[in-house]
């Protein structure tokens, strides 16, 4: 299960690596660029899920991905 994601802002761009919450959705995020509170667009659980560049685990788990890392190694957990 990938714990990181890239959150980009659909405003002003901004990308920033988020640890993801394991077992719960995170429905807010301020972006640390330009302050706009992003929420998730219609039909998406979270903002991860809208703006990241992996979904949250809850979904990966519900979508039944492999468990072990096996995205890009910035998303990797311990990735440096």
């Amino acid at each position: 299960m990938r714990k990181l994601s890239v959150i980009t802002c659909p405003h002003c761009g901004t990308e920033k690596l988020k640890r993801m919450p394991i077992d719960a959705c995170q429905f807010f995020y301020d972006c640390t660029g330009c302050g706009v509170r992003l929420k998730p667009k219609p039909g998406d659980c979270c903002v991860f899920c809208s703006y990241g560049s992996v979904p949250c685990p809850p979904v990966q788990a519900q979508r039944g991905e492999d468990p072990g890392c096996c995205g890009p190694a910035s998303t990797c957990e311990g990735a440096t």
